[in-house]
């Protein structure tokens, strides 16, 4: 953690002479940024993976005719194609999940008192008036909504929501592009267990507002960041 902490504070000095009093603010996009860079590859293979899954739409809609009676032996058949066709159709949540770490750090980062055995200084830094170690629910007793803090909450909010928005509609268009339904449906890729999750993927986004609202302002800068990195990095891979 001392060590992560180190990072944030010499990212904070290097960018204090162009953002101030919110050096470790931008930092905190800073590295975000960088994480999003690291794990763009896979972004890039999920994406390849996505497209092959769309290839092999054909081939499902006969093995859908041949064994259309049968769901276990359709499924079973679907997943043997996958595999011989070396396409995951999981694939795509190895980029979320390798960023999970981060944001924990950050987490834990702001919400400790003392970092190996010393104050933790990164507490003191704000984002123009909110403090990075607060949450909303600080700027709300503190000031109000429309104070400073609740202001920069709500800048926060319109941006998490006008993201979201659009990661709506792409994940519409995606699913749109290559459905997944359940067992005995009609049309679409058949993967089991996947339906009803898939249906529930346009309406995931709308969820980082109540993440921003309730973890440490610098892990929700973390969460906005690299959300928006992800809906745009999606709309340019998957265009």
């Amino acid at each position: 953690m001392s060590v992560f902490a180190n990072l944030v504070e010499h990212l904070a000095d290097l960018l204090h002479p162009l953002f101030g009093a919110s050096a470790a603010a931008a930092a905190i996009v800073l590295f975000t940024a960088l994480v999003r860079l690291l794990v763009h590859p896979l972004s890039r293979a999920a994406a390849r993976g996505q497209k092959a899954r769309t290839a092999l739409q054909p081939k499902i809609a006969e093995l859908r005719k041949k064994h259309g009676k049968n769901p276990e032996k359709l499924q079973r058949a679907v997943l043997d194609l996958h595999a011989e066709e070396k396409v995951s159709p999981l694939a795509g949540c190895l980029p979320g999940l390798l960023q999970v770490p981060a944001f924990f750090l950050l987490y834990h980062l702001f919400s400790s008192d003392t970092i190996g055995g010393r104050a933790n200084e990164l507490l003191g830094h704000e984002l123009f008036a909110a403090p990075l170690g607060e949450r909303w629910i600080d700027a709300l007793g503190g000031g109000g909504a429309l104070s400073g803090a609740g202001l920069v909450y709500v800048g926060l909010f319109v941006i998490v929501a006008g993201v979201a928005a659009f990661s709506y509609h792409l994940s519409k268009r995606m699913m749109a592009a290559n459905p997944v339904v359940p067992a005995g449906g009609s049309g679409g890729e058949q993967l089991p267990g996947l339906a009803a999750v898939t249906k529930a993927m346009p309406f995931m986004s709308f969820f980082t507002l109540v993440t921003v609202a309730v973890v440490p302002l610098a892990a929700a800068l973390y969460v906005v960041t690299s959300t928006t990195w992800s809906v745009v990095e999606r709309a340019v891979l998957y265009r």
